[in-house]
């Protein structure tokens, strides 16, 4: 195993992992600088910051490019989120997870959704053995959708995510991820059942860090937060300037260039 593939594994046995995800290789930068101990992409910032809806549309040429320029300025590990694979067809997520390893990702996010949860055993299975074919030990964060998508009653939502839990596990998952859970119940249930270090999405209503901590969630995802953040505040800037033609101060101070100039030089 790799020094980055170790410490990535490492990240999710003890305390908790939290993640601010990003949409380029800029933004890897900026949470790396700011003392982040890995890196998450979030598909749909991803997607968005090249113009593509979320949901399966990022062409692999951008996804590839992306992970490209993202590792070549990092110096802690790169997890990616690679949604459902960008196909069914367990062949091309078989192509997608090579050319992302091959890019230097240590780490994937791949879900379920409303598909058979047979389809996300296979892409697991298939994650692994094309990861161990460039001789990486690729950390497999399988995400079930029950609680995101709704896909079983409310009062089956706990039972059937600690069945997909234990299926993923037994695929080769090693991680799992149950966007949507938010209550400190049902959390508790999961981290204590669960084989796998338990990843949550942050959501309104969810106990504190240090409460989460206690439970036992080992890492915390932000998902698509960032980047709507990004986006809304882009917008407002760009707004005020079309409309007044000017710079004016916002609520949150801006970097400056020589700041931002100075924040890309590549890792050694």
């Amino acid at each position: 195993m790799t020094s980055l593939e170790s410490v990535f594994h490492g990240l999710h046995q003890q305390g908790l992992l939290v993640l601010a995800n990003v949409a380029d290789a800029g933004g890897a930068r900026l949470v790396e600088s700011l003392g982040s101990k890995a890196v998450a992409t979030s598909s749909a910032a991803m997607a968005w910051s090249h113009g593509y809806q979320d949901g399966n549309k990022l062409p692999l040429d951008l996804l590839t490019t992306t992970i490209e320029s993202m590792t070549r300025v990092l110096s802690v590990p790169l997890t990616v989120d690679i949604e459902g694979g960008y196909s069914d067809d367990v062949e091309h997520v078989a192509k997608v997870v090579d050319a992302i390893v091959a890019a230097g990702a240590v780490g994937i996010n791949i879900e379920d959704g409303v598909g058979p949860t047979q389809w996300l055993v296979r892409k697991i299975e298939v994650a692994k053995q094309v990861a161990s074919r460039h001789g990486v030990n690729l950390f497999v964060n399988a995400r079930s959708d029950v609680y995101m998508k709704g896909s079983v009653p409310p009062e089956r939502k706990l039972e059937e995510t600690l069945n997909r839990a234990e299926l993923y596990a037994n695929a080769g998952a090693d991680g799992f991820f149950a966007p949507g859970m938010f209550s400190r119940d049902d959390i508790g249930a999961l981290c204590r059942a669960s084989r796998l270090p338990v990843n949550l999405l942050s959501w309104d209503g969810m106990p504190a860090i240090a409460d989460l901590q206690q439970l036992g969630l080992r890492r915390l995802s932000a998902g698509a937060h960032v980047g709507e953040f990004v986006f809304a505040a882009m917008a407002e800037f760009a707004k005020e300037f079309l409309q007044r033609g000017e710079v004016a101060p916002g609520a949150i101070k801006s970097f400056t260039y020589p700041e931002l100039n100075a924040l890309m030089i590549p890792k050694a």
